[in-house]
């Protein structure tokens, strides 16, 4: 006859560890959802990882960066545009300069007149002329130039504050050109007294063939 401590009273109620695996519930016993489809194995799927946070900072100061250097560059160009040293309208012509001077009568010039041309007493002709417009005789001299097919008549002085005689004597004569140029100067004597050798101011008139009689 067993012993009561062998029998197992199968009313008595089992612990939920000593359940065999039989006895629990099946899949089948329950409707199918989305939780039936996953898989066995441990770990997570699908997971999204966090944006790392180094490159976040850096990509918000490079773009700082990029909108500092704009915002300088466009207040320079401003600044530029403003005070007008950069325009995009077209380049204005240049101011002229003061006109061309007006011509003046000085008779305080000395003058050499030099015939280029190949008709005699052309020089002293024109001589003539000067000397008649008020010029003292011992102030206006003539001679020969070294060519003679010197092509238009001109009137050479040294510096820009004889430009207006010049342009007087050019009118005095008739018309002619007038060019700044001290190539026909004379240099004083350095071994007269009160004399540094520096060339006086005189007026050269290079008569050319435009100016033919004959």
């Amino acid at each position: 006859m067993p012993s009561p401590s062998s029998e197992i009273d199968s009313s008595a109620p089992r612990d939920a560890a000593d359940t065999p695996a039989a006895l629990a519930p099946s899949r089948g016993s329950f409707p199918a959802d989305r939780f039936d489809d996953l898989p066995d194995e441990p770990g997570r799927r699908g997971a999204h990882r966090a944006e790392n946070p180094r490159l976040r900072l850096g990509g918000v100061l490079l773009w700082s960066a990029v909108a500092t250097i704009a915002i300088i560059l466009v207040g320079i160009f401003g600044t530029m545009l403003a005070t007008g040293r950069l325009s995009f309208a077209p380049a204005a012509e240049q101011t002229q300069a003061a006109g061309p001077v007006a011509p003046e009568v000085d008779t305080s010039y000395p003058v050499m007149v030099l015939n280029a041309t190949d008709q005699a007493g052309l020089g002293a002709q024109i001589r003539e002329t000067i000397v008649a417009a008020g010029w003292a005789e011992e102030d206006v001299q003539d001679n020969n130039a070294s060519s003679t097919d010197f092509s238009t008549t001109t009137v050479y002085y040294q510096g820009a504050a004889d430009e207006a005689a010049a342009r007087g004597l050019a009118d005095v004569i008739g018309g002619a050109e007038v060019s700044l140029d001290d190539t026909y100067q004379v240099v004083s004597d350095p071994s007269t007294p009160g004399v540094d050798g520096e060339s006086g101011a005189q007026l050269v008139v290079v008569v050319g063939l435009d100016m033919r009689t004959e």
